[in-house]
């Protein structure tokens, strides 16, 4: 299976009035396409910092990250803006959906700034629309929606560009057990189709849809295991 992430004795130091906090101390680990991978730690441990970093929303202090087979260090920052767009999807707690917009629209946007022909823009947010089961919901706005309805937007709209990789931070973290367990269902489908999933998470349920958990503790990765008796585990949580 061909690596699609690696990081080296990764560090993240933030300097505060000349105090240095070390946020990530030395993170090692590859990620190959077609994984699903949770990151679990607790409040404070690291994690959102290392969602950064894999994001190309920051970069390290010292340390390497490869993407798809290059050093970040080499892309340029207009390179980085393109996988960040294009190669890259993000699905967030709090949705982050502008409430103005419809939801097709809201899905549109990430086309916006794509090499991906404009006449094709509606054609794919309707497909990812109706990938996460809202061809009824095209034209409601996320006022009118309901939370689980929202993520699912959020999803579709992560999917539009039909990235390389889906970052999901927390993504049931403001959701009913129900809604939250429909969207965990749609990432598992979403790998079970080939897709690369990295789930942010502190918690165990939606953490065990993942083939494999690293475990981040004050900025290390205190574990790297696969996740025993998968499918059995999902039988028990539906």
């Amino acid at each position: 299976m061909d690596s699609l992430i690696t990081l080296k004795k990764v560090e993240k130091i933030f300097t505060d009035e000349e105090v240095p906090t070390h946020v990530l101390q030395g993170v090692s680990f590859t990620i190959n396409k077609g994984e699903f991978v949770s990151v679990m730690g607790p409040s404070g441990s690291g994690k959102s910092t290392l969602l950064h970093i894999l994001g190309f929303l920051d970069t390290p202090t010292h340390g390497a990250y490869t993407f798809a087979g290059r050093n970040i260090n080499h892309y340029s920052e207009d390179e980085r803006a393109v996988i960040r767009n294009d190669d890259i999807g993000f699905i967030f707690q709090t949705f982050n959906l502008l409430p103005r917009m419809s939801a097709l629209q809201n899905v549109m946007m990430p086309l916006l700034y794509s090499r991906i022909p404009e006449g094709e823009w509606e054609a794919r947010a309707k497909d990812a629309l109706v990938s996460v089961g809202l061809s009824h919901r095209f034209e409601y706005e996320p006022p009118k929606l309901s939370g689980g309805e929202r993520q699912r937007v959020a999803i579709a709209r992560a999917l539009v560009c039909d990235p390389k990789v889906i970052f999901a931070d927390e993504p049931t973290g403001n959701l009913d057990s129900k809604s939250g367990g429909q969207v965990m269902e749609i990432l598992d489908d979403l790998h079970t189709a080939g897709r690369t999933i990295i789930l942010i998470t502190h918690e165990t349920y939606t953490a065990q849809f993942a083939e494999r958990i690293i475990r981040i503790r004050d900025g290390l990765v205190e574990s790297d295991e696969k996740v025993a008796a998968r499918n059995d585990q999902k039988t028990l949580q539906k």
